[in-house]
């Protein structure tokens, strides 16, 4: 993110428009809505206002439950994020002027969310290109045959700079309850998360990983909380006071804790990681250097191609045409 999603100077509440598309599935709204709600009640007083979009007055979901809309698609919307939460088959739903909506909020610079099929309405309107991504397990098949290269993740939610993408079901409760950590800390998101009982809160990368506490050898809250903030922000990196505040101590502190658990520095596992995810993409993906320099939080490809060298003992060029097995080998990385 740009910073658009971290806590702003600003007093006035952080707006979330919420477009709930007709055959929305109630759970993932209301996943999405009830930890906004409940921060409000728990700090007393407004951190979130939800304004409503919708194509009509009224958008039903797949059940019985309505929402009416106080805005309509089509209005510039003023807020902070835009979230669409579809269900049904998103794949097939033609709405020209919902996605030439969609393109201007993103040209305006509004950041953008999809949940369960909301991200596949995303990438239809053209708006996901050059982002990672995630969608709810069974519209996966689709989004291979709509957009063909997309940067898919089988994960509960990825966020990378001002796209939010989200699985269905309660995987909404833990994008919630990284919104919050990024707006008011950690320890606020976790009150809000245990009024909810959902005191396991999972990292983006979900069930189909291992447990991040188990992944990366570490039990503690604070260096736990980093690390998840370090999976969500490959390609636009936070700053180490960022990290910080978003684990709820000092920078000296948290590099005290990475140092003691993960034997580096914050910083320096932060550029492992996103060196990590650079090796992962240049074996496995047709993006070009620049492109997987820039997914990853790099300058350029020239920067790109340093650091890849510097960790690796190759260039990327010659990773992908299968020439470092050894190198990589050797360096430990393999």
């Amino acid at each position: 993110m740009d910073g658009k999603l971290l806590k702003s100077d600003k007093k006035d509440p952080f707006r979330v428009g919420l477009l709930p598309v007709p055959g929305f599935a109630l759970l993932s709204y209301a996943c999405t809505v009830e930890p906004l709600r409940a921060a409000n009640l728990l700090s007393q007083r407004d951190l979130f206002e939800v304004v409503h979009f919708a194509e009509s007055e009224v958008a039903r979901s797949s059940g019985a439950a309505r929402v009416e809309a106080r805005l309509r698609t089509g209005q510039v919307p003023d807020v902070d994020l835009l979230v669409v939460v579809a269900g049904g088959r998103p794949e097939t739903h033609e709405d020209p002027d919902l996605f030439r909506w969609l393109r201007q909020a993103a040209a305006r610079g509004i950041p953008l969310a999809g949940v369960s099929g909301g991200p596949v309405l995303l990438a239809r309107a053209g708006v996901m290109e050059g982002y990672r991504m995630t969608v709810h397990w069974e519209h996966a098949p689709a989004m291979a045959e709509i957009v063909p290269g997309q940067l898919i993740e089988r994960s509960l939610y990825v966020i990378d700079r001002d796209r939010l993408t989200c699985g269905g079901g309660t995987a909404p409760l833990d994008l919630m309850h990284e919104l919050i950590a990024m707006q008011h800390g950690a320890g606020f998101a976790r009150q809000v998360s245990d009024w909810f009982l959902h005191t396991d809160i999972r990292p983006s990368g979900g069930p189909q990983r291992a447990g991040l506490s188990e992944r990366i050898g570490s039990t503690s809250p604070r260096v736990l909380e980093a690390v998840n903030a370090i999976h969500n922000h490959i390609a636009d990196p936070l700053t180490l006071a960022q990290l910080s505040m978003i684990a709820g101590i000092t920078p000296r502190q948290l590099n005290r804790l990475f140092r003691d658990d993960l034997g580096q520095s914050t910083m320096q596992y932060y550029r492992s990681m996103r060196l990590d995810i650079a090796q992962q993409l240049v074996r496995g993906s047709g993006l070009s250097m620049t492109e997987i320099a820039l997914a990853t939080g790099f300058a350029g490809s020239a920067h790109f191609s340093s650091a890849y060298r510097a960790a690796y003992g190759t260039a990327p060029s010659a990773a992908r045409s299968g020439e470092t097995d050894g190198a990589a080998r050797l360096h430990g990385k393999a």
